[in-house]
């Protein structure tokens, strides 16, 4: 890893790593650090990621329960005692849900949101985004998802689960990294298979009630598919990366699945005020 710094800084990285690794997860070693030079000598994982053996026809089933057992590990042993860790509260997710406005809404609308539009739309996520913490906390990855899983075929039970790209990690409801695994911006997981990996997770921890469990879930996966669009977009125009807007069909429909939730009910009545079904799309201005 060469990042160095004022631009990175990888002691989050390091920090995280050692947490995963304490609790028995298959985070890279780490060889040999400078961290102030923004250098550390890692364990090489291999070229197996999740990704790439799904395309050659690994076992779809096996493989993403394999991932929710890790976070079963992990969220059974993980306690937050302090640490580098911070929390993902009502104002990152409401600066993420934003980005929907500072850079779809312009190229679906053709200008930017007004102050009235905006103020409507953070009355309505403050209304809805409680509901994430009727599920307990716990550490999350952040970016939870196949390209960031590797499967290590000679390691036994969970550690055949390769961790990376989790310098990000927040302290979250523990339905943060399942909504990231299962509602892909890159991927379609089938429901059926979801819908077990829910049932497989909460069976392991019965003291959390499946109502709370489902709220959280649709919220955060309703913020985190809303930031997604927004970033898109951004890719797009700030930074000419096009090969995002492909996935923007996928998010519009993993969000509208979470809308459904009645914890989402005000979030739901903006999107459906200002973009309703029939605008869920990828506009021309994006095209372009």
């Amino acid at each position: 890893m060469d990042a160095p710094p004022p631009l990175n800084d990888v002691r989050p990285f390091l920090a995280v790593d050692r947490l995963l690794r304490a609790h028995g997860l298959s985070a890279p070693e780490i060889l040999a650090e400078d961290a102030e030079a923004g250098l550390v000598l890692l364990e090489d994982l291999g070229d197996a990621t999740y990704g790439r053996v799904l395309a050659e026809g690994g076992d779809e089933a096996a493989l993403y329960r394999l991932a929710v057992d890790a976070l079963i590990h992990l969220h059974g042993r993980f306690r937050p005692n302090g640490g580098p860790l911070s929390a993902f509260d009502e104002a990152r997710a409401l600066r993420e849900v934003e980005l929907l406005l500072d850079w779809l809404w312009p190229a679906m609308m053709g200008a930017a949101a007004s102050d009235g539009v905006r103020a409507a739309y953070r009355e309505a996520w403050r209304a809805a985004l409680p509901a994430r913490e009727s599920a307990p906390s716990c550490l999350a990855l952040f970016d939870f998802h196949i390209d960031n899983l590797m499967w290590l075929k000679g390691r036994p039970g969970i550690k055949a689960c390769g961790l990376l790209d989790f310098q990000d990690a927040v302290l979250a409801p523990v339905t943060f990294d399942l909504v990231s695994l299962l509602e892909d911006a890159r991927r379609d997981v089938p429901a059926a298979l979801a819908e077990q990996l829910i049932g497989h997770y909460l069976a392991a921890f019965p003291e959390i009630r499946e109502e709370d469990f489902r709220a959280s879930y649709c919220v955060i996966g309703a913020q985190r598919s809303t930031r997604i669009l927004g970033t898109f977009a951004r890719l797009k125009l700030r930074d000419s990366k096009p090969g995002y807007l492909a996935h923007i069909p996928r998010v519009w429909r993993w969000l509208g699945q979470d809308l459904a939730h009645p914890a989402l009910a005000p979030v739901r009545a903006w999107f459906d005020r200002h973009i309703p079904p029939e605008r869920r799309t990828v506009p021309e201005a994006l095209r372009a």
